[in-house]
């Protein structure tokens, strides 16, 4: 297939464009940072546009980036600025709606004006979207939460609803990735490594995680079977609670973690979005097995094994 990627040069990224190439996809890669800084690794070429995707003179009609949709079979969109990795001050909560909604927002309008839309999206949402709970569960068919990051995420879903009907749409809620080079996993590495780690705030808050590799095998599969559409949740299939997921951290690594990060602590350093690393929920999936995925890594111990090894 012909791909057209949005936001994949982060985290997911970074495992996602090999994965893809290596099963013979030719990619664009859209990306705001030159590929040298962004992917300087890559082992097969692509084609790479340094535009930001979030702002509508980007896909003029003449442009490359709409040359390359008009061309594409498929779109990946992740993008979308780090939820949880700084305050939320005024502009800051701008950016990480203005990175999310704009991007979609063009891409759909872009999209209806083609005569031959790519026939599948692929749309990032976050488990965010169900709020946060100390112990319901949520599954796809779950309703939306009422809080900040919620209405986020819901705003983020109906962007991407405005696809040409021709186009068939699976969003993504995506849970906890894990993998060694950012995100949670990566921040809290160093701090267990060094004999330091331990549970966020009271420990009790459930992390509904994803190993990055089943992520990226998730999101290819979607691209290339056309029973997947609609909502499915990025999650495995076990949850834990954060005192859990630390315990399990500290035993892979062979380091203690008995010493708790306070959430004042975390909340004066991230403001509103402490939230997410605080709260938390506990999410599953009603349509994996339905659909026939096959996780890699279904169980915490192999999962933070595999991420820490890397």
């Amino acid at each position: 297939m012909r791909l057209l990627l949005l936001g994949c040069t982060g985290l997911v990224g970074r495992e996602l464009i090999p994965m893809l190439q290596a099963a013979g996809h030719d990619l664009t890669v859209v990306s705001r940072r030159p590929q040298a800084v962004a992917c300087p690794s890559l082992a097969q070429p692509l084609t790479w546009l340094q535009l930001d995707p979030a702002q509508a003179d980007a896909w003029a009609p003449e442009g490359p980036l709409h040359q390359a949709l008009a061309a594409a079979d498929g779109v990946v969109n992740l993008a979308g600025e780090p939820i949880a990795e700084q305050r939320w001050t005024p502009a800051h909560v701008q950016l990480l709606e203005d990175s999310r909604l704009h991007t979609t927002r063009h891409c759909v309008a872009a999209m209806a004006g083609l005569d031959t839309p790519p026939s599948v999206l692929v749309n990032a949402s976050a488990v965010g979207f169900y709020g946060t709970a100390a112990d319901a569960c949520f599954l796809e068919s779950s309703g939306a939460g009422a809080d900040r990051l919620a209405q986020l995420c819901t705003a983020w879903e109906a962007a991407a609803a405005g696809k040409p009907a021709a186009t068939r749409l699976v969003v993504v809620r995506i849970g906890i990735v894990l993998a060694p080079d950012g995100g949670a996993l990566g921040k809290m590495l160093p701090v267990f490594r060094a004999g330091f780690g331990g549970p966020i705030g009271d420990g009790r808050q459930w992390m509904s995680w994803i190993h990055r590799t089943d992520l990226c095998r998730l999101i290819a599969v979607a691209l290339e079977d056309s029973a997947w559409t609609g909502v499915v949740n990025g999650v495995a299939p076990e949850p834990v609670r954060m005192g859990a997921f630390a315990t399990a951290l500290g035993r892979s690594l062979g380091r203690p973690s008995l010493l708790p990060v306070p959430g004042p602590v975390l909340q004066l350093l991230l403001g509103d979005g402490a939230r997410v690393v605080l709260e938390g929920q506990q999410v599953r999936s009603e349509r994996l097995d339905g659909l026939g995925f096959m996780f890699r890594y279904p169980a915490l111990p192999a999962a933070l094994d595999a991420a820490t090894r890397s």
